[in-house]
């Protein structure tokens, strides 16, 4: 198995949840919150946070990568499990809130509803040992 291959498709599957998080809800938050009916919400500085944090760790993991430095790449873990965390918090507004006047929750497609976030995020949180599995064991 070639180890390079796999940490290149999962850097890249990892942009595309940072970018996809950002585009799907970048568009929802009002007044510093974004959630709907029977979901709960989530605050616009989170968001901001898994972006700033996710470009600025995807730029220092490709220059780790590139340049071949298991020092760089040691600390950019810190942020791959920080931007982990941060969607995990984001994936929770899909837990209901069960207020009494909160609506029921609505059927799920691929490209909305909880399951595109929890395929993403989860997914994160497998890449992200896998990420730290690579750097500790030198096989990027």
């Amino acid at each position: 198995m070639e180890w390079s291959n796999v940490t290149w498709f999962l850097t890249a599957l990892g942009a595309v949840v940072v970018l996809l998080t950002r585009v799907r809800l970048g568009g929802t938050v009002v007044d510093g919150t974004g959630h709907g009916a029977g979901r709960a919400g989530y605050s616009a500085s989170l968001l901001r946070v898994h972006t700033i944090v996710g470009v600025l760790t995807l730029l220092g993991w490709v220059v780790a990568l590139v340049t071949d430095q298991r020092a760089i790449a040691l600390v950019v873990l810190a942020g791959w499990w920080l931007l982990a965390i941060v969607g995990l918090l984001l994936l929770a507004r899909w837990l209901p809130s069960g207020g009494k006047h909160s609506e029921d929750a609505q059927g799920d497609a691929w490209g909305s509803g909880a399951g595109l976030s929890l395929l993403g995020h989860v997914g994160m949180v497998v890449g992200v040992g896998y990420f730290t599995f690579v750097a500790l064991t030198d096989r990027f």
